[in-house]
């Protein structure tokens, strides 16, 4: 038996009452779900409808049935607003609005047609289907898109609610009759369907819920996946610690650096904290108080750009960081873990190491550049000295008879000076103002001539071997020079054995343009032209050097000889001539295990020439007061001075008039007696202008102008282009004990006839001035 319709109406009423308190609670606790606050507003519309329709059913008039019949339909209308923006749909305001005053309207006319019941629940009913369908349209749109079974049962309820609805139209319709002899069982019928929909709906909201949560941790997981592989392909290190040392994590950068395997399988294999080779900025063990992770430990402060290194255990190597480090706290502020950040900066480290050996490098080839200038000038002053001296002894021991005893004096004065000098020599090629004369030579000639000099000077007990590659690659240089350097680096070895028998060893290999071991400035060279580059090793298993030597080696007139024993010249000048045929040296010594100097020279394509003779290469000649440089090479001088009778050249032909210049007074003189002898007629005169304004008073008037080059205001080529300017056909030689490049080039640019390489026999000076002089000319 069916309960009466008061009875269903309280029971309408409560469930509302309890409706709309539970949607309140989920609309403030969920404001993000906009279903709630819809369904509650409808419960409270629908208590205000129930409260009108049992009013009605107490005897209230037709307005109050009309009024419970709008209010009923607009609770039916807030739940499909609710659903909708569940559904996150946009609010259909025109077609709700439209039924919603249609259905108003008509209730509203049949109050004031009368008061019957049947009009109004037909209109109600009519109502009711059209949001029904509007509904299911909804619901069945959705399917496509979401088949949840909160969904399924929802679409079921209001399937179910719109079948009672035909049924009641369809009574009505039948029977031309209002439904109140029935209207307990559609009310109890509705409020199921009600009831049911409730409950769907707080499904709903808790399906939304879970979507939400899931959606939250998916977005969770990737961002932590991208975090992860952010962190994990990042550039700079990360480890992250726990408090007892032991490693949670660590990225790609880390495991690189501290060579730890990349599978997090293995991650428990690495090495604890304590046992890492953490190293401070001067090489020294970091004591445990600066460790970045003890320092956090300790102070619970995180620790910022501290630089340290770490070594490797296979070697010696030592990686460089620049470290922070930073602790990571749980909710209550305990330590979780320690993220110990680093970056690598070992190759900036190995850069400002480079820099600084650059700089030190810098700073001994400007002192070795000043040392060479001031070299050079000394140089050219002391040559102009000793070319007087050992010139006046040669005229001296002229003018004495064969057997007096002052002609001995005389030659030991004449040894002293060429002594001087072998030093000046020295000091040119250390300070490279020697004149070069590169042509395309085989190294293992000079180094077979070199041993062969060697050979007859060492004692028996040192062993002196060549190794020589077979047609190995030729390369531009002076063969005298290189001689030279073979000579002193094979002298410093036999020194080194320091009287002991041991070995000496000379070896010759052609080196690929692409290998490593090739210095940067000769491996520049090769790639350039494309050809590989000749190595030369001079190795000795003698007493070696330290570390302090080693830095001080290529120093000018450092020299770990007593005095007396050497000038500490020798090196300065083997880096001079090799850094002057654009080669480089690399020193390989330590104490008690002997040197080798290697010596990188580029490769040439050019056919080397006959090699030359020994005396002709290595050994240093004994020339003239002056000898002619042509195309920059140095003609050599006779080996011994010669003692000519004093007497012209030509006694019956006119004498030749030759203009010297020189601002060295003691030149001056014993050229203006030289030439004299030998029947010249000489204008020897110390100052610039004064030859220029000779040669423009007798523009023919001379037949040679010979001029100093290193003279104050105006240099010896300066002069020759006045003069030139006056008599172009006179013939003009410049002297200079030091010959560049560009000193050459510089003459011939200005008409200069000759540049001649100053020395110390004056019989070589005659034999110059005679081939320069020009043939009288007819009368």
């Amino acid at each position: 038996m069916l309960p009466d319709l008061p009875t269903l109406l309280l029971v309408r009423l409560g469930v509302d009452v309890l409706i709309t308190g539970a949607f309140w609670s989920l609309m403030r606790r969920y404001p993000a779900i906009g279903g709630p606050g819809w369904w509650s507003l409808g419960s409270v519309i629908s208590i205000v409808g129930t409260l009108a329709l049992m009013s009605r059913s107490g005897g209230a008039g037709p307005l109050m049935a009309a009024a419970s019949a709008v209010l009923l339909f607009g609770a039916h209308a807030s739940t499909w607003l609710g659903l909708r923006s569940y559904l996150r749909l946009p609010m259909p305001w025109r077609v709700l609005g439209t039924v919603f005053g249609v259905h108003a309207v008509l209730q509203v006319g049949l109050a004031f047609h009368g008061d019957r019941s049947g009009p109004h629940q037909l209109a109600y009913a009519v109502a009711g289907l059209v949001l029904v369908v509007l509904v299911l349209r909804d619901l069945v749109g959705l399917k496509a898109h979401n088949s949840t079974r909160e969904f399924h049962e929802l679409t079921l309820v209001t399937l179910a609610e719109g079948i009672a609805l035909l049924l009641v139209l369809g009574w009505m319709v039948s029977r031309q009759q209002a439904v109140d002899q029935v209207s307990a069982g559609f009310m109890l019928a509705f409020l199921l369907t009600k009831f049911l929909r409730t409950l769907i709906f707080s499904a709903l909201v808790s399906l939304r819920l879970r979507q939400d949560v899931e959606q939250a941790r998916k977005a969770m997981a990737e961002r932590e996946a991208d975090s992860r592989a952010l962190i994990t392909n990042l550039g700079a290190g990360v480890v992250v610690f726990r408090p007892d040392r032991s490693i949670v994590s660590a990225n790609n950068a880390a495991r690189r650096f501290f060579d730890w395997p990349i599978d997090d399988s293995h991650l428990a294999d690495t090495l604890p904290l304590p046992a890492w080779h953490l190293v401070r900025e001067d090489g020294k063990r970091m004591p445990r108080h600066e460790v970045p992770f003890e320092r956090v430990l300790a102070t619970g402060q995180p620790v910022i750009g501290l630089m340290g290194g770490v070594q490797t255990v296979q070697g010696n190597a030592v990686r460089w960081a620049l470290c922070n480090a930073y602790p990571e706290n749980d909710a209550i502020g305990g330590l979780r873990h320690v993220v110990f950040t680093f970056v690598d900066i070992t190759s900036l480290r190995q850069a400002q190491q480079q820099q600084r050996v650059l700089e030190t490098q810098l700073a001994q080839s400007q002192k070795m550049e000043a040392l060479g200038t001031l070299a050079g000038g000394v140089a050219h002053d002391f040559n102009n000295i000793l070319a007087a001296i050992l010139g006046n002894a040669d005229l001296a021991r002229q003018d004495l008879p064969p057997a007096s005893p002052v002609r001995e004096s005389l030659h030991e004065i004449s040894s002293a000076a060429r002594r001087g000098r072998e030093l000046v020599r020295q000091i040119l090629a250390f300070s490279r103002q020697q004149p070069l004369a590169p042509t395309p030579v085989r190294p293992g000639a000079i180094v077979a001539e070199t041993c062969s000099l060697m050979r007859s000077a060492i004692p028996p007990h040192v062993q002196l071997v060549q190794q020589v590659a077979p047609r190995h690659q030729a390369i531009l240089a002076d063969p005298t020079q290189l001689g030279q350097v073979l000579l002193n680096l094979g002298t410093n070895a036999v020194h080194a054995l320091l009287g002991r028998p041991g070995r000496i060893e000379f070896q010759v290999a052609d080196v690929a343009p692409w290998d490593p071991v090739l210095p940067a400035s000769v491996a520049q060279a090769c790639r350039d032209t494309g050809r590989g580059a000749v190595r030369i090793s001079v190795m000795d298993d003698g007493c070696g050097m330290d570390d302090t030597t080693r830095a001080r080696m290529f120093e000018p007139f450092f020299t770990t000889k007593v005095v007396g024993h050497g000038t500490g010249l020798g090196l300065p000048v083997v880096l001079g001539i090799v850094e002057a045929h654009g080669g480089a040296i690399v020193v390989d010594s330590s104490p008690g295990a002997g040197t080798t100097f290697t010596l990188y020279f580029p490769a040439t394509a050019a056919p080397p020439q006959r090699a030359s003779s020994p005396d002709a290469d290595v050994s240093p000649s004994e020339g003239g007061t002056m000898s002619a440089v042509t195309s920059g090479v140095a003609q050599s001088p006779p080996p011994h001075p010669v003692e000519h009778p004093v007497m012209a050249d030509d006694p019956s032909s006119t004498p030749r008039h030759i203009l010297y210049l020189d601002d060295d007074d003691t030149l001056v003189f014993l050229v203006r007696r030289l030439l004299e002898r030998r029947g010249y007629k000489v204008t020897a005169l110390t100052d610039q202008q004064e030859a220029i304004d000779a040669v423009r008073a007798q523009p023919e008037g001379f037949h040679l102008l010979m001029t100093d080059y290193n003279m104050p205001g105006m240099s010896g080529i300066d002069v020759a282009r006045e003069v030139l300017l006056i008599n172009p056909r006179l013939p003009v030689a410049v002297a200079s004990g030091y010959i560049s490049d560009e000193l050459q080039s510089e003459a011939q640019a200005a008409g200069v006839t000759e540049v001649v390489f100053k020395t110390d026999a004056v019989e070589a000076f005659c034999e110059i001035v005679a081939r320069l002089v020009a043939p009288p000319r007819p009368a």
